[in-house]
């Protein structure tokens, strides 16, 4: 039956004021910023039996951050445990579930609880939110699910036939030993560079097939001791202090994306340290990007070019495009006999995952729509034709920081859309499609300058279309500035007053 003629079943279920769909770093932050605003009638599900989403899920050897912990964390609830400059996953996600339980977010969220569909009933101007827990109603929804939470694996020739153990490293085999085998690891993002310098010292082999060199930049990273976190926790402005530094920083980054000139100094840098990095002048050769600094996500990492260099490890600088039995073969003919292979091949982000679940107020699911359109959405929070949601790190809002700092931006957005839909009497509210159209079309234009659009890469940012579905051109101030205030005359607005009218007149 397709999506514009499914019958919207009937409830008589409680109509929440806000239906919240996942329970990572947005979802918990919804929470709290509803909360916060007087807001509290809200239903919280989450798939899975704990917090944590992305921290949840990927557990595989060596996995942390790559922005320092100090501004990877909630403004309303900075902490003085972090033992490292970037924090580790474990340590992540305790952070994550310490903030839900000490603010009282974890009793409100039902666990164990997936979205199958979230559908648009006009005649009641509700969202009919059917899970696998059963139905549920609610006047607007916030889509908190995030862009990396369904891995990627490429669909080779023979992969059928592999008889070795295979899995992905957001899906860690915790209980495979690794110890003795031949190793291949598929890619080398941000996943791999972390895990690869892990395994490295436990297996026989390792072959590690790379289909675009990375920039792979050192990471600033050290301990910090228990004297350290006794006096950033005596001294909070220390804190404050340390993520006013990070997120100067950042400025600086973003500030070179947006004009990848400035980055030609670091890229010649980079290029001369990669010379005392790595002896051998062919794997130096191989490891060297063809691309602008920047274009492609930036790596930073002490241990990876090491384990690179280890005798047990092989880079491979071609894609792997066929495996047959246990034999993998490279593109450029190269053919090996491996116990595992480890896909460090990221995940589906070049459109939100969530698009496959949402039917709009046309009946149209999204994820049909962006097959054949590319994602869009205005400052990355409300979607075309699709009343009264919200949706978490959308398209294009993306830039070099934080994702905890981008999603509280956000929600400040869409808290203040979702009480004004409350104060108001708003019974529908859409993003005008004029303003919808103005808005991507600037932020296309802008794009054209920036790494990601002219760096010589073809990177995730870049969808099917060759379209840029996920970068901010501008900084984040112009950002937060832009999500500071939630502007009615933006949407089309359906008031309950207007539809008490027209109720009367057909009476």
């Amino acid at each position: 039956m397709s999506a514009t003629k499914r019958n919207v079943k009937k409830s008589s279920a409680h109509i929440y004021d806000t239906f919240i769909v996942g329970a990572g770093i947005s979802g918990i932050a919804a929470a709290v910023k509803l909360r916060e605003a007087g807001l509290h009638d809200f239903k919280i599900i989450e798939r899975a039996a704990r917090v944590g989403g992305t921290w949840r899920e990927n557990t595989y050897p060596g996995c942390g951050c790559d922005v320092p912990s100090s501004l990877y964390s909630y403004s309303f609830f900075l902490s003085s445990k972090w033992s490292r400059l970037f924090a580790k996953q474990p340590e992540i996600l305790s952070y994550l579930e310490e903030v839900s339980d000490a603010l009282q977010v974890t009793p409100l969220i039902d666990f164990n609880t997936s979205l199958e569909s979230a559908t648009w009933d006009e005649s009641r101007h509700v969202w009919v939110l059917v899970t696998n827990q059963g139905e549920f109603l609610a006047r607007s929804v916030v889509f908190a699910t995030g862009p990396i939470t369904e891995s990627k694996t490429p669909a080779l020739p023979g992969l059928e036939t592999f008889t070795g153990e295979m899995f992905h490293s957001a899906s860690w085999n915790h209980d495979y030993d690794l110890a003795g085998k031949r190793v291949a690891v598929i890619g080398t993002g941000a996943s791999a560079i972390q895990f690869v310098p892990e395994i490295q010292p436990k297996v026989k082999s390792l072959l590690v097939f790379q289909r675009t060199a990375p920039w792979v930049l050192p990471k600033p990273d050290m301990p910090l001791g228990d004297s350290a976190k006794q006096l950033i926790e005596r001294l909070p402005v220390i804190q404050q202090g340390w993520r006013k530094a990070v997120a100067s920083s950042l400025n600086a980054v973003n500030f070179g994306l947006r004009n990848p000139a400035v980055l030609k100094p670091i890229s010649t840098a980079a290029k001369q340290l990669l010379k005392l990095q790595i002896k051998d002048p062919d794997l130096r050769r191989a490891v060297t990007p063809d691309f602008t600094l920047g274009c492609k996500r930036i790596l930073f990492a002490n241990n990876y070019y090491p384990a690179l260099q280890a005798p047990n490890t092989r880079l491979i600088p071609h894609g792997l495009v066929a495996v047959e039995g246990n034999t993998v073969t490279a593109a450029n003919g190269e053919r090996h006999e491996v116990d595992v292979i480890i896909w460090g091949t990221g995940f589906e982000v070049s459109h939100p995952p969530i698009g496959r679940r949402v039917i709009n107020a046309n009946g149209e699911r999204l994820s049909d729509l962006w097959v054949s359109g590319s994602p869009e959405a205005y400052l990355g929070a409300t979607l075309a034709n699709t009343p009264n949601a919200f949706l978490v790190l959308g398209p294009n809002v993306l830039v070099y920081d934080s994702f905890i700092g981008l999603a509280e931006a956000q929600l400040g957005y869409i808290v203040d859309g979702i009480k004004q839909i409350k104060t108001r009497g708003i019974r529908k509210l859409t993003i005008k499609p004029s303003v919808l159209k103005a808005h991507n079309e600037k932020v296309q234009k802008h794009l054209q300058g920036t790494v990601f659009n002219s760096g010589g890469c073809r990177s995730y940012y870049l969808d099917q279309n060759g379209r840029n579905f996920a970068a901010w051109p501008w900084s984040l101030a112009t950002l937060r500035k832009r999500l500071s205030a939630f502007h009615l005359e933006d949407y089309d607005v359906v008031y309950e007053e207007a539809k008490q009218a027209l109720s009367a007149e057909v009476a």
